[in-house]
């Protein structure tokens, strides 16, 4: 690669590791609580509601970082992997 080529970097990929290790967070989280973890994360994406998740380990600050859709998206992602 010359030095006038230009460099393509995958930044999807970056955001898709920050949206998996926020969702663990976030995951682990709602468990220690005694939440079932997935309602609640399925009532925040649904609503838009952050009271859904536990502020226990800053899950809630972590998961208002990320916009609904690019939770989802990951979570549909991750789930059609499986099939």
């Amino acid at each position: 690669m010359s030095i006038n080529e230009t460099m393509k970097f995958n930044l999807n990929y970056d955001k898709a590791e920050e949206v998996k290790s926020i969702i663990s967070r976030v995951y682990k989280a709602l468990q220690v609580k005694g939440y079932d973890p997935v309602n609640q994360i399925v009532g925040y994406i649904l609503s838009g509601d952050p009271t859904y998740i536990t502020s226990h380990d800053g899950a809630r600050g972590l998961i208002t970082k990320l916009e609904q859709d690019e939770l989802l998206e990951e979570i549909v992602r991750k789930y059609l992997e499986t099939l």
